[in-house]
């Protein structure tokens, strides 16, 4: 986040039967990860979106994994989202609008965003493989269709190539924080909503 980002932050305590989980989301931090989700997969994606967003990101989770791993990646998108929600207030003097491509190594990968308030998700993205270790790469998806939901995201995920399912899926969650990144940064022309109708 750049110095002139509004200090705004959010936090969400989410519990079913299924998943428990404590979110603490700062949108103009330094990029510090506290995140203990349960799967370690996600507690080391995130760990990126964090860094590479500027945030700082505090999750406690813990969810019926013995199951799978489904419910809580899919409620940790619901609670990321609501928090970025609550923390963006109206939208006012933002840049909204947000992309980002990222490559790693042989992958590349583009991010596209809108704080529209319209959630769409779009996700142009085949892995090669069902697990990266014990996480089911399908998980991805979930995840970011409750993030897009429930944040009011217009989202837009697309591989442009890549062969390695790890490097893949890093560089999605590294374009979406770098995309959302921008889209977070104040806009200093901007008077209110950036929208002619004057309202998200």
């Amino acid at each position: 986040m750049s110095a002139s980002t509004p200090q705004k932050q959010s936090t969400i305590h989410r519990q079913t039967k299924e998943t428990d989980i404590s979110l603490t989301l700062k949108l103009s931090g330094t990029g510090q990860a506290d995140i203990a989700t349960g799967v370690p997969f996600m507690d080391h994606m995130l760990t990126l979106f964090t860094v590479h967003g500027f945030f700082d990101l505090t999750v406690n989770a813990t969810g019926d994994t013995e199951v799978d791993d489904h419910h809580t990646v899919e409620d940790l998108g619901i609670c990321l989202g609501q928090a970025l929600k609550e923390a963006l207030g109206d939208g006012s003097a933002i840049r909204r609008y947000g992309h980002f491509s990222l490559p790693m190594d042989e992958t590349l990968v583009r991010v596209a965003l809108d704080l529209s308030n319209r959630p769409f998700l779009h996700y142009g993205v085949t892995i090669p493989d069902q697990k990266v270790g014990n996480f089911d790469t399908a998980l991805a998806q979930e995840f970011l269709r409750a993030f897009s939901l429930h944040g009011g995201i217009t989202l837009h995920v697309e591989l442009a190539h890549g062969d390695n399912s790890h490097h893949i899926l890093e560089g999605i969650f590294k374009a979406l924080a770098k995309a959302l990144d921008q889209a977070c940064t104040t806009e200093p022309r901007a008077k209110g909503v950036l929208s002619s109708k004057g309202t998200l």
